[in-house]
């Protein structure tokens, strides 16, 4: 290895006929890596040659590197790949594909992952990242990357989808000051109104305080105008009781002011959220994938899945589409060590976010909720890996929805929950062995189609991959056929394994 590998020279100092004679002959491959300040540069030939790093600053030498990078790719092939970590290079990006040259993307894991089988050092800086990216292209390990602008329904699904997220961030953070001041000043109005209801922060901007509500005698009148119909007689006369009974810690006029402003914010903040929304739903109705996204988990929620990972349509399978999302499983162990199962967490933290939220929402829809319940209870009354759980399955939802054209159904998500166990019933001598009373110490094995991982409390519930197949597997079978769930051997087979578990 030469000597100061990694020493950059100025991008305006290189010479490129020089480059050209210390080259092989052939394709070349250019590595870049983007700083906000610099950018460095490596050029590898086909047999493995690197140059020295070029340092080029931002943006003022950025036309300086292209007209060499296209001096040095006359009359050969040129590749430029680049990572695709933050906005940095799309200005620079641009100025090569108007150049004509070739640019791809590399993945900033694989450039990390590659630092220490580069050179059997693990360290890692930008001399170095830029000439793994150009090993990594040169192995084709990387793909096109054209800067073509989004379409107009593009740009503003973005810019909705942008603007709904921190305006989101806004609202909560003016939220959190209210909730301080109110445990204060106003601690009863907790209990009767939601912290981010109309009513209330119309009460805060309008009067400050409850002192102000308590003497105005018109109070009664501009609650109504506030709530509307979703606010009934007895919650007013409640507000105003409380109003006037508060323990709360008396406020100046300063304190008052405060509490305005903060509720004059969150209210701006409140309405830009909803009118952000409304935008998305007119928007994803335009799309009929968005649209087949929208009956799972909502148009806002789909249309931030759909800016953050893209279209389903272009993922292989349900379980692909989990996996851009950072939902998919992953195991540390080694040796006789094993690690828990986690989620991975890779990819857009803001489609998981918002997917969290569908996920909140959903649970309290039948046919999740006892099962959610139920995965609480094993969690020592823990619900996170339960929410994580729902969030699992709405992902590969959409994707079977989107892809498969089916209808959205809760109940389809955990065919195979736990259910509650139903009260002890005599059975007729002359029904089917599979259904049992609870009562009875075998265990009851359901043998009709439905019977997807079985219905007993506890029981696993199925392979997602199948979620596609759920749909024919439901389908009842004529009378008189049998079905592979209703095979002789797969109930014996059930009832062993459980007894092995229970021995």
């Amino acid at each position: 290895m030469k000597k100061k590998a990694y020493q950059a020279v100025g991008v305006k100092s290189v010479q490129i006929a020089e480059v050209v004679q210390r080259l092989a002959d052939g394709p070349l491959f250019v590595g870049l890596d983007i700083a906000k300040a610099e950018v460095l540069v490596v050029v590898r030939d086909q047999t493995g040659k690197f140059e020295r790093p070029w340092k080029v600053r931002q943006p003022t030498e950025v036309p300086e590197l292209v007209q060499r990078l296209k001096e040095l790719g006359q009359g050969r092939e040129l590749t430029v790949a680049l990572e695709s970590t933050g906005t940095y290079g799309d200005a620079l990006r641009q100025s090569l594909q108007d150049a004509g040259l070739r640019v791809q993307r590399v993945s900033a894991k694989a450039t990390s992952d590659y630092s220490e089988i580069f050179d059997n050092v693990p360290s890692q800086h930008d001399g170095k990242d830029a000439a793994i990216i150009a090993e990594l292209a040169s192995t084709k390990r990387s793909v096109d990357w054209p800067c073509t602008p989004p379409t107009a329904w593009e740009g503003e699904l973005a810019d909705q989808v942008q603007w709904l997220d921190t305006q989101q961030d806004i609202l909560q953070l003016w939220l959190g000051r209210l909730e301080a001041f109110q445990a204060r000043h106003w601690p009863e109005l907790a209990g009767l109104l939601a912290l981010n209801s109309a009513t209330q922060l119309q009460i805060w901007r309008h009067y400050g305080g409850p002192e102000a509500l308590a003497q105005d005698p018109a109070g009664v009148e501009r609650l109504n105008a506030w709530g509307g119909w979703f606010l009934s007689e007895e919650k007013i006369t409640a507000i105003l009781n409380s109003a006037r009974t508060t323990i709360g810690v008396r406020m100046t006029a300063e304190q008052r002011q405060m509490l305005q402003r903060i509720a004059q914010a969150a209210q701006s903040a409140r309405q830009e959220v909803q009118q952000s929304r409304s935008a998305l739903e007119k928007l994803s109705k335009q799309e009929e994938t968005l649209r087949r996204m929208s009956t799972v988990i909502g148009a806002a929620t789909a249309c931030v899945l759909y800016l953050t990972v893209g279209n389903p349509h272009d993922y292989s399978s349900a379980a692909a589409y989990r996996k851009a999302l950072g939902l998919n499983l992953a195991e540390r162990s080694s040796g006789q060590y094993k690690g828990a199962l986690k989620i991975s967490k890779r990819g857009p933290s803001l489609a998981r976010r918002w997917l969290y939220f569908a996920a909140l929402r959903m649970v309290q829809q039948q046919g999740v909720r006892e099962w959610f319940e139920a995965k609480k209870e094993r969690d020592n009354a823990k619900g996170q890996k339960a929410v994580v759980g729902v969030m699992r399955k709405l992902a590969l939802a959409v994707h079977v929805v989107t892809t498969q054209n089916e209808a959205f159904d809760p109940a389809r998500l955990f065919p195979g929950r736990p259910l509650v166990r139903p009260a002890a019933v005599s059975t007729p001598a002359t029904s089917s062995p599979a259904v049992s009373s609870p009562a009875v110490s075998t265990p009851a094995v359901s043998t009709g189609p439905t019977d997807q991982g079985g219905s007993l409390p506890g029981a696993l519930p199925p392979d997602p991959r199948d979620l596609a197949h759920r749909g024919q597997a439901r389908t009842a079978a004529p009378q008189g056929q049998t079905t592979p769930e209703t095979s002789a051997d797969k109930p014996q087979r059930k009832s062993t394994r459980k007894s092995q578990r229970q021995t």
